[in-house]
């Protein structure tokens, strides 16, 4: 592999580190031979530029800069204050990842019995190697996309959630995701969830960056691999806030078994430059899956949701609602894809994006599909972009709210529709917390 490591190139780097971090790896494991062929996979791609159509809007090929470190070089510190501004859920099982690293120190792991287990990838491995070797990188695809190969090469540690059958775990899972660093790094972490049989769980997930300077570069390649067994239950709320030197791409690879249900939220709140990929296959039938995001770029910053429904199967229903508001010379974009194969009939599928764009310089890109290759189904998708309503905006001035006020109102009765689907309640209060303070 050394001969395909020529320059002194951000590859350059990965290669080294990728070189490191092998040689730590028993020779003999499954995962290592995953990792080689993801890292074989990443450098025959490279990073995706504007050719590559998935990322034809997104020119995230500027946001990378040779000078990356993959490795922090300082202790980060966070005063207790700041912490438990972080923690919105009174009781939740935390697992706290800095720089993709896990912190035991910040950790709030509730004791549980062994039907549950809530740890970090690296330090589960020999106890729960089976489990991780069964399904690590079995569903994420390295060999098309450059960051899930990345990632899968490089990832060193990350969420490792295991739900037994049988098992409700009432408290949520909550990881939080902190990036901060005095040089410029690329971190790549990663998430494993296995749900098991007639299980359920609520995970939220949020990224975080903390102080550090404005003129450094930080990149989170973030991959969560979610697996539902038969009758499964799983709500994953994804929460995005970071600061405007930190570019992410996240993507999220869910499998679906028999009778399983599966609701996800996405909030994207700012961020340099924020990229999901989120993909899901209904592997089997009778599977229900929900989809809703919220996208509210500002000040010259980039999101761009990529999802993908794959409906393998007959007699499953998917539902996806996205809604995006656009200021400050803000960009979004959407790509949507429902796929139905021949074997998926009595497919229910819908998909609907929602956009608005506040001023002129601000533009969304979207692009909802459908591929139907089966005869008995009920799809369908629209897309449409506007601007605030003019009758009420009217209507609200005429009673004496001032302009800021009435298109606050209007601004947060648009995005509510998606922050009413979570059914969490303090979870609820805490988002709708964060969208009042993003219009204020």
């Amino acid at each position: 592999m050394t001969d395909l490591v020529t320059t002194k190139t951000l590859t350059d780097t990965i290669g080294k580190a990728f070189e490191n971090h092998l040689s730590k790896l028993n020779a003999n494991s499954a995962v290592r031979s995953m990792r080689v062929m993801a890292m074989e996979n990443f450098l025959s791609m490279g990073f995706p530029d504007k050719k590559n159509e998935e990322y034809k809007y997104t020119p995230i090929a500027s946001f990378i800069d040779d000078s990356f470190g993959l490795e922090t070089e300082e202790r980060i510190e966070i005063p207790l204050k700041r912490f438990k501004k972080l923690l919105p859920l009174k009781n939740a099982h935390v697992i706290v990842l800095i720089n993709g690293i896990f912190s035991d120190e910040h950790s709030q792991l509730i004791p549980t019995d062994s039907s549950i287990f809530i740890s970090n990838l690296a330090a589960i491995y020999a106890s729960q190697k089976e489990t991780i070797e069964k399904h690590f990188a079995q569903y994420a695809d390295s060999s098309k996309d450059a960051f899930s190969a990345l990632n899968t090469a490089l990832a060193k540690d990350g969420a490792y959630i295991r739900i037994a059958a049988g098992t409700v775990v009432n408290e949520p899972v909550h990881i939080i995701n902190l990036i901060a660093n005095k040089k410029n790094l690329l971190v790549n972490s990663r998430n494993l969830i296995l749900v098991e049989k007639s299980a359920k769980v609520d995970i939220v997930e949020t990224f975080v960056s903390l102080d550090s300077a404005a003129s450094e570069k930080l990149f989170t390649n973030h991959l969560s691999e979610v697996i539902l067994e038969e009758n499964a239950q799983a709500t994953y709320c994804r929460i995005q806030a970071e600061e405007d030197n930190v570019t992410q791409v996240n993507t999220t690879q869910v499998q679906q078994h028999k009778g399983s249900n599966f609701t996800t939220h996405t909030f994207s709140l700012s961020g340099a430059l924020v990229r999901n990929n989120l993909s899901i296959v209904l592997a089997d039938e009778q599977c229900e899956t929900h989809l809703y995001g919220l996208y509210l770029p500002r000040k010259n910053e980039l999101m761009d949701n990529h999802t993908l429904v794959d409906h393998h199967m007959p007699n499953c229903y998917s539902n996806e609602l996205y809604k995006g508001i656009m200021c400050n010379d803000s960009t979004a974009v959407f790509n949507g894809k429902i796929y139905v194969r021949p074997d998926a009939q009595k497919t229910n599928a819908y998909q609907s994006n929602k956009n608005m764009l506040v001023d002129d310089g601000s533009s969304v890109n979207t692009k909802p599909q459908l591929e139907i290759y089966a005869d008995d189904v009920k799809c369908s998708h629209g897309s449409s972009t506007g601007r605030l309503d003019e009758e009420a905006m009217f209507y609200l001035r005429s009673r004496g709210i001032g302009e800021s006020a009435a298109k606050k109102l209007l601004l947060k009765a648009f995005a509510e529709e998606v922050v009413n689907t979570i059914t969490h309640e303090p979870l609820k209060a805490y988002v709708d917390g964060l969208i009042e303070n993003r219009f204020a």
